[in-house]
């Protein structure tokens, strides 16, 4: 089973906003690709969002179904690939001041997912569920309301010269605007 942990800047109930719009599911939920419908019902018990994974034009239609709701703590999902399988995806949210640790856990719970060795199956898993915690970092923390704390978008800003505010970068004053716009 693959586990990843994240520290958010900012509460539970944020990050539970993101999960309960099953549209912005292919936003944060890294190898989605798009929607095509979100149970009127999502995220509770029972409730499916139909997607699709890949890329164009090898997209494979398929859905999640959630097993477990209990906001603001847990989410669990089965998210189906076929024909890759299905995997059990938990989410867990604890308060922590300010912010929440946020851990994702995957299984391979049918199909042919199932037969490759959790140790080789564990190293893109882990890859993947890391970048998707750093998307649903972006989209918790860009929907909360402003803390003292940077977000995980205003730190990478920051490391890499670049103002939140104007877009400029430290080093040159130029915008990116401009330099985008100069033939």
């Amino acid at each position: 089973m693959s586990r990843n942990v994240r520290v958010l800047k900012c509460t539970p109930e944020d990050v539970f906003e993101v999960l309960s719009d099953g549209w912005l599911y292919p936003a944060w939920v890294v190898g989605a690709s798009r929607m095509r419908e979100v149970d009127e019902r999502w995220p509770h018990e029972g409730a499916e969002v139909h997607h699709s994974f890949g890329v164009w034009p090898l997209l494979i239609d398929d859905k999640t179904v959630v097993e477990e709701y209990a906001p603001p703590e847990r989410v669990v999902m089965k998210a189906r690939g076929w024909p890759i399988g299905e995997a059990r995806v938990t989410i867990d949210v604890k308060p922590r001041g300010t912010e929440c640790v946020v851990r994702i856990q995957e299984e391979a719970v049918a199909g042919p997912g199932r037969l490759v060795p959790e140790p080789l199956l564990d190293l893109p898993l882990h890859w993947r569920n890391s970048e998707t915690l750093h998307r649903l970092a972006y989209l918790a923390e860009g929907r909360a309301t402003r803390r003292t704390a940077a977000s995980t978008a205003e730190k990478e800003m920051a490391a890499s010269g670049e103002t939140a505010e104007s877009g400029e970068t430290a080093e040159s004053g130029e915008t990116a605007a401009s330099e985008a716009s100069t033939p």
